[in-house]
């Protein structure tokens, strides 16, 4: 949910127009929570779930292997993901742009979180501006300037780091 904000106010932060918002599902506790980032050129009227996005960043390897995380995705679209191991996926081979990056040993690495939770927003952020070209990683350090509330330096940088060490697949 907080990446999503952070992307929003990156793209807003380079004069697109934005909307950022969660969606949970009925199940609410332990379930997997889906956040969306509309981005337009123009003023953006719609309020809704976006069923058909254009890419996808995912914070959680597992979900690939228990979730279809591409359905509506548009063929050719990005999905950035965090993980430390090859992705061997062959659905998703071929048909999306793939990004890796080790989000979560970026954020250990500047003490944001934990062992057994490390706070990846800023870096797979980080990773997906440098993954896609979409938006700026100065756009991105300042949303991050203008969002994050502690530890500003130490998400520029994870943000950064994620920058140069995303990983493309294909």
């Amino acid at each position: 949910m907080i990446a999503s904000e952070i992307l929003a106010d990156a793209f807003f932060n380079e004069g697109k127009y934005v909307q950022a918002f969660p969606a949970f599902g009925v199940e609410r506790r332990g379930a997997p929570v889906v956040a969306f980032t509309r981005v337009s050129d123009e003023e953006v009227r719609e309020r809704c779930q976006i069923y058909e996005p254009d890419h996808l960043i995912v914070l959680d390897a597992v979900l690939i292997d228990t979730v279809n995380i591409t359905e509506g995705l548009k063929k050719g679209g990005w999905i950035v993901i965090n993980t430390n191991r090859p992705v061997e996926n062959g659905e998703l081979m071929g048909n999306y742009h793939i990004a890796t990056v080790d989000a979560n040993q970026i954020a250990l690495r500047h003490n944001l979180g934990s062992r057994a939770a490390p706070i990846v927003n800023t870096a797979i952020i980080g990773a997906f501006s440098g993954a896609t070209k979409l938006v700026s990683l100065d756009a991105v350090k300042q949303a991050i300037d203008g969002f994050v509330p502690l530890k500003k330096e130490e998400n520029m940088q994870a943000a950064e780091d994620a920058f140069n060490a995303v990983k493309i697949i294909s």
